[in-house]
């Protein structure tokens, strides 16, 4: 009999990648809640959006075998309340809280990894004081308790920096904090975390080499199977690429894997793929958590399927099925792969995306490469909810090579070949 796996978001891109894996053939997936539903939407009703998962699964045919995710909010906080509403293999929710609530979560690190992290302080945004309480000095990082694509995230350099970001915090910050906020009270969180009112974190800025260390937790033995670097703007630090694998020494990505271990089995996640971000700072041959996410990175998984010929969909789907993952074999196309995050810096409106024609034309110059645009003609950058607070990403694009420089000697061709057009 076929396993029935219910999927948190569901979308085109990840159920193909979930199609080509070995593990397909004895699978029947199913949506519990469509990407649509949880993905640049208005606003999030959260009693809603699990009544509607479980009403799906509920009169879904057969057992239920296993709840996945491979996106953030608000699927990662979702499969930990369906997971055991089911009795299926998954993470607890306190463990899911204490990685997804960042103040929570530093407060946790702090007992375990405590010279593996920055200085940081919460702080209420409507506070008209709250400059002066956060316990940090100037440069820090702003953002709230509960975000993801750095959302509201901002560098403050001054007292007027503070105060002007603040206005748009307090502006927005309900979108995520509020359905986040629900969760809390609602799902037996410890009440000096639900009723606390600092919704923001100030935190010391980090340096370094930033990348993200993929792994899994299987009945509390914990395992790294995979490094992605991240290549920044130099300017404004929204990411430019994702590269893997990483070039970093083996030693550093040992040290980060033992980080992961301790704050892993420290905050109790188990049964779970996760994602940690971390700084590598060279100068103190240091690592330092940014923070580590309870689920996969789908972000990655073009990456994982190029160089080695699954994705690491995979991991997710066995861990979810109560089996421990296969080990993956260098048997992709590619040495090297990467994701390109094509961004502007200004706002306007898209008055030209590539035409289907075009994207086509470039896969049959360059196989294997993957464009997927982000914006439409007629949109106003401005409208997207969710985005990183200094950027916006027009396309993503993945493409494999045999060595580094020729992921971005492709990428130069494609720019040459397909165009965004912005007025200003």
């Amino acid at each position: 009999m076929k396993k029935n796996v219910f999927i948190v978001g569901m979308d085109s891109f990840n159920l193909k990648k979930l199609q080509r894996l070995p593990e397909a053939a004895e699978c029947n997936f199913y949506s519990a809640l469509d990407a649509g539903e949880i993905l640049d939407v208005p606003g999030y009703d959260m009693g809603e959006l699990i009544a509607r998962a479980r009403q799906r699964i509920e009169t879904t045919p057969g057992e239920t075998h296993a709840i996945v995710t491979y996106f953030d909010f608000p699927a990662t906080d979702l499969v930990p309340i369906l997971v055991e509403a089911y009795g299926v293999p998954g993470p607890s929710m306190e463990s899911v809280f204490k990685c997804q609530h960042k103040y929570w979560s530093r407060l946790e690190q702090q007992k375990i990894i405590p010279h593996n992290i920055p200085k940081f302080c919460a702080f209420d945004p409507f506070d008209e004081e709250s400059c002066a309480l956060i316990e940090i000095k100037p440069p820090f990082w702003i953002k709230p308790v509960r975000s993801f694509r750095a959302f509201l995230a901002y560098r403050v350099d001054s007292e007027a920096e503070f105060r002007g970001y603040i206005r748009e915090i307090r502006g927005k910050i309900g979108f995520l904090h509020e359905p986040f906020r629900y969760l809390l009270k609602n799902y037996a969180v410890p009440s000096e975390f639900a009723d606390m009112k600092e919704s923001c974190l100030a935190e010391s800025p980090l340096s370094g080499r930033q990348c993200t260390v993929e792994g899994y937790v299987l009945n509390g033995e914990v395992a790294i199977y995979g490094v992605v670097d991240w290549v920044l703007d130099g300017h404004f630090s929204s990411v430019l690429r994702y590269e893997y694998p990483s070039s970093l020494p083996d030693r550093v990505k040992d040290h980060m894997a033992g980080v992961c271990r301790k704050i892993i089995k420290h905050v109790g996640l188990d049964n779970s793929a996760f994602n940690a971000e971390f700084f590598y700072d060279p100068d103190s041959d240091e690592a330092y958590l940014l923070e580590i996410n309870p689920r996969m990175s789908q972000s990655h998984a073009d990456l994982f399927e190029k160089v080695h010929g699954v994705s690491h969909h995979r991991v997710m789907l066995q861990i979810a099925l109560g089996r421990k993952p296969v080990p993956f074999e260098w048997q992709g196309k590619y040495n090297y792969a990467a994701k390109f995050m094509l961004r502007t810096f200004e706002p306007g409106k898209v008055v030209k995306v590539p035409t289907r024609e075009e994207i086509a034309a470039i896969k049959q110059e360059i196989p294997d490469t993957i464009i997927r645009p982000l914006v439409r003609e007629g949109q106003q950058l401005s409208e997207f909810q969710i985005r990183d607070s200094y950027s916006y990403e027009l396309a993503d694009i993945y493409i494999g090579a045999d060595d580094r420089e020729g992921l971005v000697d492709k990428y130069k061709h494609i720019l040459s070949k397909i165009s965004f057009s912005i007025e200003r």
